[in-house]
């Protein structure tokens, strides 16, 4: 009985260990894109303010219509 219990619980601890790893490669991964997506939001922000220095100065600004 009490060499089942122990195998009960240690497959369960591999099982557990097993999940928390998994997760921790799903974490790695969605922090991994979210930088990426920074550095590419970073980068639009940068080129958004550069057109908006090439205007002429007293230029307005327009927004599209569907604002």
């Amino acid at each position: 009985m009490t060499d089942q219990r122990l195998n009960d619980l240690e497959l369960k601890f591999m099982e557990q260990e097993q999940s928390l790893n998994d997760l921790s490669d799903i974490v790695n991964k969605q922090w991994e894109e979210i930088e990426k997506l920074q550095r590419q939001l970073s980068r639009a922000g940068d080129r958004i303010e550069t057109l908006e220095e090439a205007l002429p100065d007293g230029a307005p600004v327009e927004k599209p219509p569907h604002y």
